[in-house]
């Protein structure tokens, strides 16, 4: 059966979270007094209706009525599941999602998972402890790598040898099953042999978003073919999904302002050596998809670093190509030529870590390499050149989503022929579902049934649980207490609960939606949160009293009421 995600691992994620960084990922946000605004993304408008509260740790459009928190809005966003809304919360937040929390029936990867992070252990004790060592370790100072960066990378070395691994973890057919799932072997069924995959290399463990190794690259250290050798796709390894170093950035860096994606190992543990650990690597394979959302995800500024000559900027027009329909406002994409045989590794080496953050700084924007490589192919100076240069570039700017960066392309685009052009459409496929928005106003705070609104204050105020509340409440029977005494409960458990995991620690979805919508409700509360609830809670006591004279009253008149009767409705009326 499917694993149930525990309730107090979904609220430590949510206590971590700052829906504000999540959302203005994908939506800039401009702060507004103490909470923060944006055109909402899930309708069209053009005045901000769209706010986000750090407070409460939830969004709502007034506009069309959208609300949640940081789970919510991924799912609605990202077009994400409830448990993937988790698991990319969990790795922004290197949170490892616990073990029963299985989100289907499908195979269990664990044994793969264990096993490949036995092997990187045992690959860095070959670097600190096997004869052969040196030569591993030479070559890394010959590159300029400390220990420490070392360490951090968790570097190893494969020992010369057909069957290291094999001989070390393969003991038994399930375990050579396991090998073999893990690419950490080879075959050669017509001998019936097997050998390691990998080995005389450095070892460059390859570690998922949550820190797991999924698989590895490796450097050969003597002569032969091929120089770089990677682990073949496995069910927990996919090149086109995984970037070398972006789990070691993220845990370098709480929030990532820009990342630079470079094309090796190297690359990226050299820059790491001079302090830029801001910095991925593509596996060999040419920037996907994939990789962007999970870039854009992490960081609004990617900066692809690419060899200067032809090669390279075929390249960089690959990965433009692979940007465009991404390229939602509030996000930018560069591009940084190196000059001619350097790489990364050999230009930081060569000019220094400041020096190269200047050349980070002055890399070339997308539009700029856009048109220039536009203009490369036509000549300018003619009527037939522009006609042609429009004709070319039409398709791609169509395929950007719509907003303030496309239709600025556009006009620069008119602007360089001199001549209104007509673009098609943007795509609307991966955009959020659009709403309607709502036509009728909010209710006011006083109009507010007094059970609503206690809830919505312990929602938003989840620090007035802790206020001395009068004696025998919680005895009530107007509908909607055992809401409430459910909610004080769970935060006089968890002190420092917020609105967000509130709502999302509701099992019943239809309650659920309920909460969510008065997290958001207008109420007016100053300081007071805790003696306004004091305040509701007397009323309703008092409601209760008055209710249960007038049944008294209703059911006998005075004079025909035995003494112990007339007394408790001397005690409701002293009330």
């Amino acid at each position: 059966m499917a694993g149930k995600i525990p309730q107090q691992f979904i609220d430590e994620l949510l206590s971590r979270v700052d829906i504000v960084e999540v959302i203005n990922n994908r939506v800039p946000l401009k702060k507004a007094g103490r909470e923060f605004q944006a055109c909402c993304p899930f309708h069209g408008e053009k005045t901000p209706s769209f706010t986000v509260s750090p407070s409460k740790q939830f969004y709502h459009c007034f506009g069309c009525g959208a609300h949640g928190t940081a789970l919510g809005f991924l799912m609605e966003y990202d077009r994400l599941s409830f448990p993937e809304a988790i698991e990319e919360l969990a790795t922004q937040m290197g949170m490892e999602v616990p073990r029963e929390a299985s989100f289907d029936n499908g195979p269990n990867h664990r044994p793969i998972y264990e096993l490949m992070e036995k092997v990187a252990d045992y690959y860095a004790e070959q670097l600190r402890s096997h004869p052969d060592a040196p030569r591993a370790i030479d070559y890394l100072k010959r590159r300029g790598l400390s220990g420490e960066i070392a360490a951090l990378f968790k570097l190893g070395f494969a020992p010369p040898g057909w069957d290291n691994v094999l001989k070390r973890f393969g003991t038994d057919s399930q375990k050579i099953q396991l090998l073999r799932d893990g690419g950490l072997i080879q075959e050669k069924d017509t001998e019936n042999k097997r050998y390691d995959r990998l080995r005389d290399r450095i070892i460059f463990p390859i570690r998922d978003g949550r820190g797991r190794v999924v698989g590895f690259g490796g450097r050969l250290l003597g002569d032969g073919k091929p120089k770089y050798l990677n682990s073949p796709e496995t069910p927990v390894f996919h090149k086109g999904r995984e970037l070398y170093g972006l789990y070691e950035a993220r845990q370098t860096h709480r929030k990532l302002e820009q990342i630079l994606v470079v094309e090796g190992y190297m690359d990226v543990v050299a820059l790491a050596q001079f302090d830029i650990r801001n910095v991925v690597a593509t596996l060999g394979t040419a920037t996907t998809t994939e990789h962007l959302n999970k870039l854009y995800r992490a960081t609004s500024e990617v900066v692809f670093c690419f060899d200067g000559d032809r090669a390279g900027r075929d390249a960089a027009w690959k990965a433009l190509q692979t940007a465009l329909p991404l390229m939602k406002d509030g996000r930018q994409a560069r591009f940084l030529f190196l000059p001619d045989g350097e790489d990364p590794d050999t230009l930081v080496r060569k000019i220094g870590a400041v020096a190269f953050n200047d050349e980070i700084a002055q890399a070339q924007p997308l539009s700029e390499f856009f048109f220039a490589k536009m203009e490369s192919q036509v000549d300018t100076s003619s009527i037939d050149g522009l006609a042609r240069m429009a004709d070319m570039a039409k398709p791609l700017l169509a395929q950007l989503p719509a907003g303030t960066f496309r239709d600025m392309m556009e006009q620069a685009l008119q602007q360089r022929i001199g001549l209104q052009v007509s673009i098609p459409a943007a795509k609307q496929e991966n955009a959020p579902a659009r709403r309607t928005p709502l036509k009728q106003t909010q209710r006011q705070p006083g109009n507010m049934p007094p059970v609503r609104r206690a809830v919505a204050l312990l929602l938003q105020h989840p620090e007035a649980a802790q206020s001395e509340l009068p004696a025998g409440w919680d005895a009530l029977q107007t509908p909607g207490i055992d809401v409430l005494k459910s909610l004080l409960e769970r935060i006089r458990a968890t002190p420092a609960i917020n609105s967000a995991s509130l709502v999302e620690g509701t099992e019943d979805p239809k309650l659920r939606g309920h909460l969510a919508k008065l997290a958001v409700e207008a109420i007016a509360v100053q300081d007071d949160a805790g003696e306004q609830l004091h305040g509701i809670l007397t009323g309703l006591l008092r409601q209760a009293e008055r209710e249960k004279r007038e049944q008294l009253l209703s059911q006998q008149s005075p004079s025909s009421m035995s003494d112990e009767e007339k007394q408790r409705l001397r005690e409701l009326y002293r009330r």
